[in-house]
């Protein structure tokens, strides 16, 4: 494989680069994929078996034309721990399960009514500036990881440690040839977990590693699989929060056609790649995992290595799956420093901003114009703001719309509502 060549959707590399180029796409996801079953109560064991099949379901769906890894989705992580102290985990699960099946109802109502309507409400204006919001949206937690310690201070230990792992990052992106210059993200997680262990041998009080969790760990193990139950107030919840995350969906698909340079909404279709992370979401769920989205950060290292391949994808998938078995590995792979995993998403969640300002460069958005000013200004303000909207039905039915599903909202709103100026306004949506 010469230096930065282009792996396509289609391509399968050999074993050799296959295996460490799907690793690496372990390891970006890992982190936050078993982060939300913690926060939320499941088993990381059973959320990494669900993002591994979810996956693979969503790669048959969309007939291995989409690389796009689906991993444990933070914007249920609300309604999951609501539902769960008010009704119970089954009924959680329950009302997850419904959500994903609704992605595929919409996807349903897309494929015969075409995306002509996602032309007028979602154009390059308004999602290349929502693509911005999902990166910088991050950005906060990135530099969280980086700089803070367990207990939310400060740390100059913490942060040496992440820009450690930045530099050599950016260092093997830039320098490296060959096939090791696709696997940055790899040499920085390995640096920068070897320089937290040299630390810490020179200066024990500096230890942040500790593999009693690994010893502790079974070789191997059954994930903690669930049997989901339905009631029409957690059903509904979920159903209002995934409006939500179907306008991630768009942003995300849209983020992947552009790194990619395929136009995923019209092959294989919008229809599909909904359905695809719906019925994954579905599966999940319904396997008391939690719901899935498609991921970012395994965005940010497609962006990075320009490998694109649909089979480095599902090998991360099986990986992933196999994973969930092998409980000592898992157990490893939890102790990479929080700040090594800051200092990637440092430079990942950088790449997905940027990728909007692309989008609006390559679209002939024109500033010049006060609605395109306005629109992009009003999203940029809301999702990166953390902007919210919280409703009160009942005392067990709360909506919530909040950061880039919100910024998302609003400039579709505005978009329909605001005249548009022929005489300025560039696109080719």
């Amino acid at each position: 494989m010469a230096h930065r060549e282009i792996l396509r959707p289609h391509d399968k590399p050999e074993l050799g680069y296959w295996i460490p180029l799907s690793f690496q796409h372990v390891f970006a996801m890992f982190g936050a994929t078993v982060l939300v079953p913690i926060l939320t109560g499941l088993d990381p064991a059973t959320a990494l078996f669900t993002a591994g099949t979810g996956t693979l379901i969503y790669i048959l769906c969309t007939g291995a034309k989409v690389p796009a890894f689906l991993g444990s989705s933070f914007a249920f992580i609300p309604p999951l721990i609501g539902i769960t102290a008010s009704h119970g985990v089954s009924y959680a699960l329950g009302g997850a399960t419904v959500a994903g099946l609704f992605y595929c109802l919409v996807g349903f109502i897309i494929r015969f009514a075409g995306t002509r309507w996602l032309d007028i409400a979602l154009p390059p204006v308004v999602i290349g500036s929502v693509i911005v919001v999902i990166g910088l949206s991050l950005a906060p937690v990135a530099m969280g990881m980086a700089m803070n310690n367990p207990g939310g201070e400060y740390s100059l230990v913490y942060l040496s440690i992440a820009v450690v792992t930045l530099g050599i990052t950016v260092a093997a992106n830039i320098v490296l040839k060959g096939f090791f210059s696709t696997i940055p993200i790899l040499f920085g997680l390995i640096a920068g977990y070897l320089f937290t262990l040299i630390m810490g041998c020179f200066f024990p009080a500096y230890a942040i590693i500790n593999f009693q969790a690994v010893k502790d760990a079974p070789w191997f193990g059954l994930p903690v699989f669930r049997v989901p139950h339905f009631s029409f107030v957690p059903i509904l919840t979920f159903v209002i929060v995934s409006l939500a995350t179907i306008c991630e969906h768009l942003g995300d698909t849209l983020v992947t056609s552009k790194i990619v340079g395929q136009d995923f909404y019209k092959n294989p279709g919008l229809h599909r790649t909904l359905a695809g992370d719906g019925l994954a979401t579905a599966w999940a769920s319904f396997w008391g995992g939690p719901p899935n989205t498609t991921y970012g950060e395994n965005i940010g290292v497609m962006a990075i290595t320009r490998v694109y391949s649909v089979w480095v994808i599902g090998g991360a998938a099986v990986i992933a799956v196999l994973l969930s078995f092998f409980r000592k590995f898992g157990a490893l792979i939890q102790t990479i420093p929080t700040p090594v995993l800051g200092g990637i998403s440092m430079l990942l969640f950088g790449i997905i901003a940027s990728s909007g300002l692309r989008t609006l460069v390559e679209s002939g958005v024109d500033y010049k114009d006060k609605r395109n000013l306005t629109i992009s200004s009003v999203i940029f303000v809301i999702g990166i703001g953390g902007g919210k909207v919280a409703i009160n039905f009942t005392h067990d039915l709360r909506f919530e719309l909040a950061g880039v599903a919100l910024a998302t909202v609003v400039g579709i709103i505005l978009n329909l509502i605001f005249p548009v100026n022929r005489g300025t306004v560039k696109t080719n949506s």
